[in-house]
């Protein structure tokens, strides 16, 4: 189900990938102009598959450096590239072999505002919905899961700050003005929601006890002079945890949970697994100029991002074709919350409201569909 601009996806040509992922490893040498960035993936052959079917990747403005399979480089004649694909032939059956992938990209240029870019010094990501093909080469699809091990290299001095997906494993002085950290993710994830963030940021931090008497580290980077607007987002960031546990059951499940709030970040928020990404304007309130709106605002997108981390991070899509899924059953417990925390016919009545001014004028006019459709146009 490969996509390309103009492309019409029909949901009744879903197959599954004729490769098995294992886990990922990532290095980044971040630069402005030429960040590299090596892929090692572990994966084998599908049960079923045709023992002479290619491994195809997905990539996009991406300059190859360097490709290898089990350790050993590919002549030109193993693999066939163009502007949206890299094709690996005779790869092995029956066992698990490694693939090296070396890209250069450049997150200054990135006007596009999809993969890795840099905007005012930092570095930040979006990956939904195909976002990581523009990092790397991969199988870049939401049914595609592995278990993330990334390495973060970058000049000490512009980035005191490092992070990404999962659980922190170190950091650590090269002694030539150069740093890295290091994170490790447990649970397999689509590579939409891989996040990486680099640059000078202040920070709020806080913890939350979990159900299983677990302590997890909460830490909310915004932009200098900003961490005193971050407090009512930490606030609903506990209030979040302690609902889910006591609504549906649902335990954090890492040891560290983190939001990321800048304020050119391209997206409203982004629910990357353990690394939320905002716009600050979701996360910031003044109490001298904030109104009762945008406290319930922040309220709701925090909730709406955090209870992600069940219905669409651990337990994610099929295809594109599911979003409905992952999004309505989120939008749903994220609608409950603010009715526990607030007023629940207050609450009802502005859902009706939105449903009536929003929704029937869209399901009576030209843009009417299915919540699932049959098809899309890319």
């Amino acid at each position: 189900m490969e996509a390309t601009a103009g492309q019409v996806i029909h949901l009744a040509d879903y197959r599954p990938t004729d490769f098995v992922l294992e886990r990922v490893d990532l290095t980044f040498e971040l630069d402005p102009r030429e960040t590299l960035v090596i892929q090692r993936s572990l994966m084998h052959r599908r049960e079923g598959a045709a023992e002479d079917a290619p491994l195809v990747l997905d990539g996009d403005e991406l300059s190859l450096k360097t490709i290898m399979v089990d350790s050993i480089e590919l002549e030109p004649s193993q693999y066939t590239i163009n502007d949206k694909q890299l094709i690996i032939h005779s790869l092995p059956t029956g066992v698990s072999f490694e693939v090296t992938v070396e890209t250069i990209i450049d997150p200054e240029a990135n006007t596009k505002l999809m993969g890795l870019y840099r905007t005012n010094g930092t570095y930040c990501t979006q990956c939904e919905a195909e976002g990581f093909r523009r990092i790397t080469y991969f199988m870049d699809r939401p049914d595609v899961l592995g278990v993330y091990t990334i390495t973060i290299i970058a000049d000490a001095k512009a980035n005191p700050v490092m992070l990404s997906n999962g659980n922190f494993l170190g950091a650590g002085d090269y002694g030539d003005g150069r740093r890295f950290a290091a994170w490790f993710d447990p649970h397999p994830k689509p590579s939409y929601l891989f996040a990486l963030v680099a640059g000078d940021l202040g920070v709020v931090e806080d913890t939350f006890t979990t159900m299983e008497e677990r302590e997890v580290a909460l830490k909310i980077y915004v932009e200098h002079g900003k961490e005193a607007r971050a407090a009512y987002a930490m606030d609903a960031l506990k209030r979040s945890m302690k609902w889910d546990e006591e609504a549906f059951g649902r335990e954090y499940d890492l040891d560290i949970f983190q939001i990321v709030a800048v304020s050119d970040f391209n997206m409203g928020a982004m629910e990357n697994k353990g690394l939320n990404v905002f716009n600050d304007k979701y996360i910031l309130a003044d109490p001298e100029t904030a109104t009762d709106q945008d406290y319930a605002n922040i309220e709701a997108i925090v909730a709406h991002e955090y209870f992600h981390n069940w219905t669409g991070n651990r337990i994610t899509c099929r295809d594109w074709f599911q979003l409905c899924l992952k999004e309505g059953l989120t939008v749903f417990r994220d609608h409950e919350f603010s009715a526990d925390q607030r007023s629940r016919p207050v609450k009802r009545i502005a859902e009706v409201r939105h449903l009536k001014s929003e929704q029937f004028a869209e399901d009576a006019g030209p843009l009417a569909h299915p919540v699932r459709p049959n098809v899309y146009r890319e």
